[in-house]
């Protein structure tokens, strides 16, 4: 079946059998405005199903996708910045109280910080976006000699990122106040593709651990 005719039967379905379920929720969110207490950051991969990997309905996040989950670090230079603008919206305007960096297994832009890119026009953008995670590229080949195949070594870059992610959240002066004061409370996840679990990140402690023993 055409995949534009998939999406259409989609919607028909949705709309038979689930949009009741989100019906009044979404008509009191029009009325009253979106109020989402968490911006999450997460990974364009097709694979990624954020709504059913944790539960989420209408109303509860701001989401933010793009190659690889990576946050550009802040920037006053006047440009368009469409990750700033929209980590600013979540942060100044909604008001958000949490912000999730989720980077995920078997991650392309991660793989790809070790491939040769093609140095031409229809890859450009390309290029210039991997070199957000040249920082968790470096990180990781310091301890290469930990990792026994490159599946290894690319899980170990996917997890370094998002360490390198929070890092650069750190860089915008409204989430560092927000952070600073509790308003704010930041928070790293990784996706595992094969079986759906989620580790988090412990910054106290600098490993990542279970979902089920955040606290």
């Amino acid at each position: 079946m055409n995949p534009i005719n998939n999406l259409i039967r989609g919607n028909k379905l949705f709309r038979k059998y689930h949009f009741e379920d989100f019906k009044d929720d979404l008509h009191e969110l029009i009325n009253n405005g979106q109020k989402p207490e968490v911006l999450f950051i997460s990974c364009c991969d097709s694979r990624i199903t954020t709504d059913f990997m944790i539960g989420s309905k209408p109303g509860d996040l701001f989401t933010l996708r793009n190659i690889g989950n990576f946050v550009p670090p802040y920037s006053a230079d006047g440009d368009f910045h469409g990750n700033a603008s929209a980590i600013e919206y979540a942060v100044s305007v909604l008001k958000v109280s949490n912000i999730i960096v989720c980077g995920h297994s078997h991650c392309g832009a991660c793989q790809s910080l070790y491939e040769d890119i093609p140095n031409t026009d229809d890859y450009i953008n390309i290029r210039k976006w991997l070199e957000l995670g040249k920082e968790a590229k470096d990180m990781t080949l310091e301890n290469k000699h930990l990792y026994k195949n490159k599946q290894d070594l690319y899980k170990a870059t996917e997890k370094n990122s998002i360490i390198c992610q929070l890092k650069n959240l750190l860089t915008y002066p409204a989430i560092k106040r927000k952070v600073l004061t509790k308003e704010i409370t930041i928070h790293g996840w990784y996706y595992n593709l094969i079986d759906g679990s989620i580790e988090f990140y412990d910054q106290e402690n600098k490993k990542y651990k279970d979902i089920n023993e955040y606290r």
